[in-house]
């Protein structure tokens, strides 16, 4: 009972990161401020949905690859987020200006 309450706890982090990543995606307004919050959310979800995964599979072979699919997003997700912020700024894409309250 614990352990199926602690999955529902990953599945439920999980997608509640993949929502907030997809709203990000959605209002952003430039391609900076998009790729952060999309590959943020993209790897804190994915991960915490693969951690549930392994969680409900116990010990097993399929919870090593699972493992090393984990691993390989943590290492890809920033990579790719780095090539298209320098692909972003090569193509002299200026950031937008984002007002904060108080400061016009």
């Amino acid at each position: 009972m614990i352990q199926n309450g602690l999955i529902v706890i990953l599945l439920a982090g999980g997608l509640f990161f993949f929502l907030v990543g997809t709203m990000g995606l959605l209002r952003l307004p430039d391609a900076f401020t998009r790729m952060h919050a999309t590959t943020k959310c993209d790897t804190l979800g994915a991960g915490l949905v693969l951690v549930a995964l392994i969680v409900h599979q116990g010990f097993h072979m399929i919870s090593l690859k699972l493992l090393v699919i984990l691993v390989f997003i943590w290492i890809t997700n920033p990579t790719a987020a780095h090539i298209i912020a320098k692909a972003a700024y090569h193509s002299q894409e200026k950031p937008s200006e984002i007002k904060v309250m108080g400061k016009e």
